[in-house]
């Protein structure tokens, strides 16, 4: 089986940091892809950041030049550096990679969330 643990939620003033984590273990022959999504109360879940295995970076506008996603391939783990916090950034945030356990195919799997809060 394939597991992801987050790490570093938490409540931040505006204008804050925070960084998130998001460790992959178990079976894993190869990962396509990593992101971070987030679910605000009453709201859809929406992409954040994505990187692919080639590196290749995307964001969302809201959070564009203030959060910055990134990766360390050995440890099978992504993280979500977020400067200057706002509180419309106050959501669950949730770690998604897409993993190949053998060579072929590949299933997304998704984190247990981790909720940011930001006060004013």
């Amino acid at each position: 089986q394939v597991q992801l643990v987050e790490s570093g939620g938490g409540l931040v003033l505006a204008g804050g940091s925070l960084r998130l984590s998001c460790a992959a273990s178990g079976k894993i022959f190869a990962i396509d892809s990593m992101a971070w999504y987030r679910q605000a109360p009453g709201k859809q879940r929406e992409l954040v950041a994505d990187i692919t295995s080639g590196g290749r970076t995307n964001y969302a506008d809201s959070v564009k030049g203030r959060f910055t996603i990134s990766r360390d391939v050995a440890k099978n783990t992504v993280y979500l550096q977020m400067n200057s916090l706002k509180p419309e950034d106050t959501a669950v945030y949730y770690c998604n990679q897409r993993i190949r356990r053998t060579v072929v195919g590949g299933n997304d799997y998704w984190g247990q969330g981790t909720q940011v809060t930001v006060s004013s």
